[in-house]
């Protein structure tokens, strides 16, 4: 009743009146009532009719007032903006009438206080979260609800579509994904698969390489989970990849072997929860395995790492180990070597436990084709020199990081350039980064007349003197320097896909500006990183773009002399904050221009790559 504004005290004041009324006219009429019901039964009737009349006409009222409560909102939005703009049109005397009236308005009701809704005239208390109505009183919460959504609706309709992919895409081109134009049907559903990650039941047939590039994206929106890690365990497979395991626990590594008995190639990354009941279970199942990848399986025991290579050393040809803290030591590594005669590719990363005596050890696989090492402890230079001169030979990949010789006190010396030089004559890909030993001489002599063919891959970052008192060097330049890196492009430039030179600072502008003018070419390079060298500029970058016509990604952090430069179609520029978009249609227009009428795959005059000035 209280809701509908209908009190008892209410309903018996006007019985009362109405039974006085009768009473009076009674007297004054002299009529008797003796008609055998009583003047209260009477009453009481007209009471409960009158009062059911009320309650009905009062839910009609609430309705109708709760129809045009929206369009009263609405009219007072609109009475509020034809306002504004009154006031911003009007004359002087309009604001000062406006202001005089101000002082005379109602102050607005307190928090506690009892209010009338203005647009359902509903009665409700008044709290400090209350709307204003459009006329300047107060609304209930339901009122109040509605008038906030349809200003949030109105605000989100005016408002212009923001893009917010940027991050996505930035972080795309630093993984070396570049996307032009609409995406390919099986790019599509790729990612609706791993948007939908939790609602696949399986992946049916698909091809291995569907199936590595869907466990590349599970694992970078970390939706490698126990349920969705089930949908890569297929029993035809020969391969599992997993590049991200941090989420499965220890029963899930059985599995593998469970489902894919027949598995050759096992490649997990992060596997944080890989132990030794995993590798009795790789000892006793897995029959066929030859190639085996580990990042970060720490609490596999050395003793473990050794019974593995005693039961299937014979027929690994892969191994592939990084980030082992607490296990795999110097006496790992001399097992590995004793019952893993037909060893072809071997990748030891910052395993903290090995030492000088493993490199002794490596030295004896005589089938070693790929070597990786990268020590977290100082090596002497005579083992790295007696390593190479050991199994150089048969060296199709040579990756050394970071050897350093904390106890050499002669100064720099070249010995390890000088026997890879002499030794190794097949190498395709070579990485020798983070070292303050070798001079630029041996830069030079490495590549002068080496009967090696033209390398594919060459990564030689951070090969700098450090010595912040002396920031550009001494006299006779340390780590790759101007005449290295000619000599570098002059033996392999012709064939080199992939090139790394960040942090070689000592590399001069001149050197640079001459080695990617018009006048030079290098047909098959793809990918080249030149962060922080402080001298490439705008002109360096564009003549990569002029004298590389495979060019796919440029990268250049730290290099602030970069700034307007086009970047033509196709081409991934990074780490160039102020670079422009890249230009889609005009380079290749012109491109196809030239090859069209003169039969030569290269920009007219007029296309060629400027700095914007600005």
């Amino acid at each position: 009743m209280h809701a509908n504004n209908i009190s008892a005290q209410e309903i018996r004041d006007s019985y009362r009146q109405r039974q006085q009324q009768a009473e009076a006219d009674t007297d004054q009429n002299g009529e008797d009532e003796d008609n055998g019901e009583g003047p209260s039964n009477a009453d009481e009737e007209d009471l409960q009719a009158e009062s059911s009349a009320m309650a009905a006409e009062r839910t009609r009222k609430r309705k109708r007032n709760q129809e045009e409560a929206i369009a009263k909102i609405k009219r007072g939005k609109a009475a509020k903006k034809s306002a504004k703009k009154k006031k911003k049109k009007g004359s002087d005397d309009d604001s000062d009438f406006d202001d005089v009236m101000d002082m005379y308005k109602k102050a607005k009701p307190l928090p506690g206080q009892l209010e009338n809704c203005e647009v359902c005239s509903k009665r409700f208390t008044v709290t400090p979260y209350s709307k204003a109505g459009p006329d300047g009183g107060l609304l209930c919460a339901k009122c109040g609800k509605e008038m906030a959504k349809e200003a949030k609706a109105t605000v989100k309709a005016s408002k212009q579509t923001v893009r917010k992919g940027r991050r996505k895409i930035e972080s795309n081109r630093l993984d070396g994904l570049t996307f032009r134009g609409a995406k390919s049907l099986q790019q599509l559903c790729i990612n609706t698969l791993a948007k939908h990650a939790d609602d696949i039941e399986e992946f049916g047939d698909m091809p291995e390489s569907i199936l590595n590039k869907l466990s590349e994206i599970f694992s970078k929106k970390r939706a490698m989970k126990p349920n969705t890690f089930k949908l890569f365990l297929q029993p035809d497979l020969d391969v599992v990849a997993i590049h991200e395991a941090a989420y499965l626990e220890t029963e899930d590594y059985d599995q593998i072997f469970a489902v894919v008995p027949r598995v050759k190639k096992l490649s997990l990354r992060n596997c944080c929860q890989f132990k030794d009941s995993n590798v009795d279970y790789i000892i006793e199942k897995a029959k066929h395995l030859a190639h085996i990848q580990l990042l970060g399986a720490n609490l596999v025991s050395n003793d473990k790492w050794m019974d593995l290579f005693i039961a299937r050393g014979h027929d690994l040809r892969s191994l592939k180990l990084e980030w082992l803290d607490a296990a795999f030591d110097d006496q790992a590594v001399e097992a590995l070597t004793t019952f893993c005669p037909n060893i072809e590719r071997l990748k030891l990363e910052r395993c903290k436990q090995i030492g000088p005596d493993s490199i002794d050890a490596i030295a004896r696989l005589e089938k070693l084709q790929h070597l990786t090492l990268c020590y977290q402890k100082d090596i002497p230079r005579d083992r790295v020199v007696g390593l190479i001169a050991s199994v150089g030979c048969n060296l199709r990949t040579l990756c050394l990081e970071h050897f350093v010789d904390a106890e050499n006190e002669n100064g720099p010396t070249d010995d390890v350039l000088e026997v890879i030089h002499n030794t190794c004559l097949h190498l395709e890909k070579l990485r020798f980064s983070e070292n303050n030993e070798c001079s630029d001489a041996g830069y030079v002599n490495l590549f002068t007349e080496w009967s090696n063919p033209p390398l594919r891959y060459i990564d030689v970052n951070s090969t700098r003197d450090i010595d912040n008192a002396n920031p550009d060097g001494p006299e006779d330049p340390i780590g790759l320097s101007s005449a290295g890196f000619h000599a570098l492009m002059q033996h392999s430039g012709s064939k080199l896909e992939y090139l790394d030179i960040s942090s070689c600072r000592h590399i001069s502008h001149e050197t640079f500006a001459h080695m990617f003018s018009s006048e030079q070419t290098w047909p098959c390079l793809r990918e080249i990183n030149l962060s922080f060298c402080p001298v490439v500029d705008t002109q360096v970058v564009a003549g990569i773009f002029r004298s590389c016509p495979q060019i796919k990604k440029v990268v250049t952090f730290g290099c602030f002399e970069v700034q307007d430069v086009i970047v033509p179609r196709d081409i991934v520029l990074i780490g160039a904050p102020r670079a422009q978009d890249a230009i889609e249609q005009f380079g290749q227009v012109v491109m196809d221009f030239q090859k069209e009428f003169n039969g030569v795959e290269k920009p007219l005059e007029m296309n060629r790559i400027v700095p914007v000035m600005s």
